[in-house]
């Protein structure tokens, strides 16, 4: 029988084995016993399977500590009388075994663990014979643990887990518990404290804000590998991405605003970004975040869509049909800090658990956000379990690791800072989490890309990690972005002074391979949009972004754009509006729309402007000297021996009679003319629209030809025989 000061322990929720007594048990004697903690029961019975009656409970106190003797084990249920008469009959969650597979608990305890997901979290899942949900948490340093919701009246004392010494983990398997119910854990720290109520680290759904409660939701079937998208995102092929934050693309202001859902955003972003030619769309983090305020980089949900546009199975399907559509689908996701909120990983078992200890390495002073410790196991399989349930369990094509830079360096702004064991400020956790996280996603998910945002100087950032390199396919050229838009920005009659400004980024263009980003930094905390940035009147204004834009899609390097820089959006953008959709009723933005959109078309067919990115086989500069003219020409090689050439004009005068040396003979017929009516310009170009090679040096070359370059704009001429 129990002891007195059991059935205190139990009754007060302050055991911290509670499977040691509830459910079936043999005593010393070999005598079967079944006890349960059922507060409220004013009488509980055991029955068979079928329903027979195996007899009637002792209570051992009033609030619901039962007991009994049984003639033999085996399975059984429990019928509890409550107090109003009525009577309810379940299974006991005590009478079932471990959740959790030896093998698992070894990976758990290891850090080896590739897909923690799979056994971590709340799976619905039979059991037994039996239909309910498996519950696991890490949380090694709590004396007790339990799963609350409105199932067990939010009570901890109800439904204490088991804990895994191995791993940490505390395990539950409750049946009845269906997909739908909400959830958190109530922890005791070490010392017996009652710490606030956690949402779940590996909840696969969450509530809606301001509500934190996890969601048990079913795990996503897994997508196999795909040819066709592991072609679509290999190094020679065309990657033109819309970088989307879903919250403000387009909102439903004749329905008070709202957010569209996931199947609405597959009727309407989707095809929108097909039609508008791009290869692939970025998601701000859509991963659960409590703020809006913070776009998702403040996450604290890492493997949950964020409930503000639907239900988790809902993302699923979004992707599905951008794949369908042809269109990729990228995911910014959060590897680098974490927001305090106390329903989340803070301090989550009453330790710094998933955070430094020491906030000089824990803290991030810039964001008031906590830092993951990345030397630690269990965190690293955390965060990289992640990353491989959005490429597996919802078939995304690809990461962008967010803020890279803040992780490669420890925080020289401090009064104090912690060195390396070589005394220096690399962050060797950070980067040995980087390059195991790289190497997981090549060796499992060979069709993913990974992106860095990373804005130093910090060497060999998409290299493979077998070559000393971090082992990221792309890197943002945050440097490219800076220049050229620091270059743009100035008066014309400048420019020819900051000349470099354009061309110093073909100095390093192929030491990485790099995306060039125009993205969402580039339109808040009072940096205006892109087409405000552009000096001149309305007309040079709109010229000028016109032609920076077919710079950018000639220069070599993937292409990124932010929402609403596609149509040259006038106001910053505002995360709480949708995008000013009525402009394109007003010719100058629909000309830029109507750019962008065959910039993108002729990017994607014209072998010569993407497949040999990132060496310089595949860029020849023919003239980056004539900064009196603001003028820079050059030329982009595919391998199949397709040519471009790529003319841009930085100031407002038209150049007849301009000959340019090009590398072979033939005719040069343009393709793109940013100065075209249909785009809103002058309708300035070569006559005829092409030019033949001529015998005549110039440039360094044999062959030359004679164009016509007009005001602020960028041409395109393609190379044929």
């Amino acid at each position: 029988m129990l002891s007195l000061a059991e059935v205190e322990l139990l009754r007060l929720g302050r055991h911290g084995d509670p499977f040691s007594l509830l459910g079936p048990h043999r005593d010393a004697e070999r005598r079967f016993w079944i006890r349960a903690f059922i507060p409220g029961a004013v009488e509980l019975r055991a029955l068979t399977p079928a329903g027979r009656s195996l007899g009637r409970f002792e209570c051992r106190h009033a609030d619901g500590v039962f007991e009994r003797q049984v003639a033999r084990g085996g399975p059984y249920r429990l019928e509890a009388t409550w107090g109003d008469g009525t009577k309810t009959r379940f299974d006991d969650p005590y009478r079932f075994g471990e959740v959790l597979g030896e093998l698992d608990v070894w990976l758990l305890g290891e850090g080896s663990h590739l897909r923690p997901y799979e056994v971590l979290g709340a799976t619905p899942r039979e059991m037994e014979g039996a239909a309910g949900t498996s519950f696991a948490v890490w949380a090694p340093n709590a004396s007790r643990v339990s799963v609350v919701g409105a199932f067990n009246f939010w009570d901890g004392r109800r439904h204490p887990m088991r804990l895994r010494r191995e791993c940490g983990v505390w395990e539950i398997f409750l049946p009845g518990v269906e997909a739908g119910a909400h959830y958190k854990f109530e922890l005791l720290d070490a010392h017996g404290a009652l710490l606030p109520l956690k949402a779940d680290p590996y909840a696969r759904q969450a509530e809606l804000r301001p509500a934190t409660a996890s969601v048990v939701a079913a795990m996503p079937d897994f997508a196999p590998a795909s040819p066709e998208r592991q072609s679509a995102n290999a190094f020679d092929a065309p990657m033109s991405i819309y970088e989307v934050h879903l919250a403000s693309w387009r909102r439903k202001p004749e329905e008070g605003n709202r957010w569209l859902s996931w199947d609405e955003f597959a009727d309407e972003l989707v095809p929108y970004a097909v039609d508008m030619g791009f290869t692939h769309l970025e998601l701000l983090p859509i991963t659960e975040y409590p703020f809006d305020g913070s776009w998702g980089y403040q996450t604290l949900g890492l493997f949950a869509p964020t409930a503000r546009f639907g239900e988790a199975a809902g993302f699923r399907r979004f992707v599905d049909r951008a794949h369908a559509a042809g269109l990729g689908v990228l995911l910014d996701w959060v590897p680098a800090h974490f927001p305090t909120d106390t329903y989340g990983l803070a301090r989550f078992d009453g330790t710094h658990l998933y955070e430094y200890a020491d906030p000089r390495e824990g803290f991030h002073n810039d964001w008031n956000t906590l830092i993951y410790n990345w030397g630690r196991t269990e965190v690293r399989n955390f965060l990289v379990g992640s990353a491989l349930y959005w490429l597996e369990r919802y078939d995304v094509d690809g990461l962008r690791f967010d803020a890279v830079a803040s992780m490669l360096y420890r925080d020289y702004s401090r009064t104090e800072w912690i060195p390396n064991a070589q005394g220096g400020r690399e962050n060797l956790e950070a980067i040995a989490f980087l390059k195991r996280t790289n190497e997981v996603i090549g060796g499992e998910r060979p069709q993913a890309v990974t992106l860095a945002e990373e804005s130093t100087a910090f060497p060999a950032v998409s290299r493979p990690t077998w070559g000393g390199g971090l082992g990221f396919h792309y890197k943002w050229n945050m440097g490219w972005m800076h220049d050229t838009l620091q270059y743009m920005s100035r008066d014309p009659i400048h420019r020819s002074y900051h000349h470099g400004e354009m061309t110093f980024g073909l100095v390093y263009a192929f030491n990485e391979n790099f995306v060039l980003p125009l993205s969402h930094d580039e339109v808040v905390h009072g940096k205006g949009s892109l087409i405000g940035k552009m000096p001149g009147d309305r007309w040079q204004r709109f010229a000028n972004l016109r032609a920076y834009y077919g710079f950018m899609f000639g220069h070599p390097g993937k292409k990124l754009l932010f929402m609403g820089c596609e149509f040259a959006q006038e106001r910053e953008w505002n995360h709480d509006q949708s995008l000013d959709w009525h402009l394109l009723q007003q010719p100058e933005y629909a000309g830029v729309q109507a750019l962008v959109r065959d910039l993108n078309k002729f990017y994607r067919e014209s072998r010569a402007l993407h497949q040999v990115d990132f060496s310089g086989e595949g860029f020849e500069w023919i003239d980056h000297e004539d900064a009196g003219r603001n003028l820079l020409s050059f030329v982009r090689h595919g391998r199949d021996g397709s040519a471009v050439l790529v003319v841009s004009n930085f100031a407002p005068v038209v150049h007849h009679g301009l000959r340019l040396g090009v590398p072979r003979h033939g005719r040069w017929v343009e393709r793109i003319n940013t100065d075209s009516s249909f785009y809103g310009g002058s309708n300035v170009g070569t006559p005829f629209g092409a030019a033949h090679s001529e015998a005549v040096a110039s440039h360094g070359r044999g062959q030359s030809i004679v164009i016509s370059v007009p005001p602020l704009a960028t041409v395109f001429l393609e190379w044929t025989a």
